[in-house]
């Protein structure tokens, strides 16, 4: 998966973010002038067209793309993985503040400097789009919602689409691949398979003997609950590091689905370690303060013994973040020496 965990309701919420209408907000027909001469743009006017442009493979089949594309359009998740992968996007689609707070500060000046062209709740400016000339646009939404607006972004230049259950790792090479930004993806994906290396390396024993849990809680969790997170970032813990970490049974929902009451709170000391949730400076985010704060929580023997450990999850969908993830880890387990 290449979303961060969430409950059921917070899953609906997500999916009426992500995959709400995009939302005509102006004029821009599926073949107007425009659209053509963009099209013809992107494909170049002189010479042979074969060497100046390439085919990849997408959601929405193989598409004809630039060969070296200049001014690119991001909507929807594939904003940051594409500015991680040093992309500077010519327009962007809304992201969060609170993803923007803990992006690098070239990143979210790369993000800046692009024109907003939509919202995070899926409403797209097609005229503005338009305008700004693209010639490739990367797309990262609901497949209802490319029934919807395809064609029109095709109109404007060569779309990419994938869909929202593309496996990050994937969805890394092939962004790099579309967008022509493969140099930055191989540094990546070199610099991830030495840091889960030193981390396997390092704490083998640790992670050997352990059992380990994943806890978490977003903003739109109800009062009073947590869930036991087995995707987002959990499953790069459990499954390139090696933590044994509970999952949801094959074919079963993940239970990162499942709102627990605080009263299951202690059901977590049958776990050897807990991880948790923390912002970049190491404090316990907003949504989990309140399960911090219960008596049931302080009373844990993994807690007094020190065995639960805060991570930083800045995200899972591309490697950028996932490498700062990394780094978090393996600082919160050198803190368990001597304590199992």
């Amino acid at each position: 998966m290449s979303s961060t965990p969430t409950t059921r309701r917070g899953m609906a919420v997500a999916a009426a973010l992500m995959s709400a209408s995009l939302l005509l907000t102006a004029c821009g027909g599926d073949g107007g002038d425009g659209g053509d001469a963009d099209k013809k743009a992107a494909a170049g006017t002189g010479g042979d067209k074969a060497a100046k442009t390439r085919s990849v493979k997408a959601e929405n089949g193989t598409v004809e793309i630039p060969a070296a594309p200049q001014r690119i359009v991001t909507i929807g998740n594939t904003n940051l993985p594409f500015i991680d992968l040093g992309g500077r996007p010519v327009g962007v689609t809304e992201v969060s503040a609170s993803d923007l707070a803990v992006l690098p500060k070239e990143q979210k000046a790369a993000y800046e400097a692009a024109e907003v062209v939509g919202s995070s709740g899926g409403d797209v400016d097609l005229e503005k789009l338009a305008a700004l000339k693209p010639d490739l646009i990367l797309v990262q939404f609901h497949s209802n919602d490319w029934d919807k607006v395809g064609k029109r972004l095709q109109s404007i230049a060569p779309t990419v689409l994938w869909g929202l259950d593309t496996e990050w790792k994937e969805f890394a090479d092939e962004i790099a691949t579309a967008g022509n930004v493969t140099a930055e993806l191989g540094r990546q994906k070199a610099e991830f398979e030495k840091k889960v290396a030193k981390i396997k390396q390092t704490y083998g024993k640790t992670i050997g003997d352990s059992t380990f849990v994943d806890v978490s809680r977003g903003d739109w969790s109800d009062p009073g609950t947590f869930y036991i997170a087995d995707i987002g970032c959990s499953e790069i813990a459990r499954d390139d590091i090696g933590l044994d970490l509970p999952e949801a049974a094959e074919g079963k929902d993940p239970l990162a689905y499942e709102s627990l009451p605080f009263e299951r709170i202690t059901g977590l000391s049958k776990y050897d370690v807990i991880t948790y949730p923390v912002d970049a400076e190491g404090r316990p985010t907003e949504p989990f303060v309140p399960v911090t704060e219960t008596n049931t929580w302080k009373a844990l023997p993994t807690v007094t013994s020190g065995r639960a450990l805060g991570v930083f999850c800045p995200g899972n969908n591309s490697y950028g973040p996932v490498l700062q993830y990394l780094d978090s880890l393996d600082g919160a387990l050198a803190t368990l020496a001597g304590k199992q």
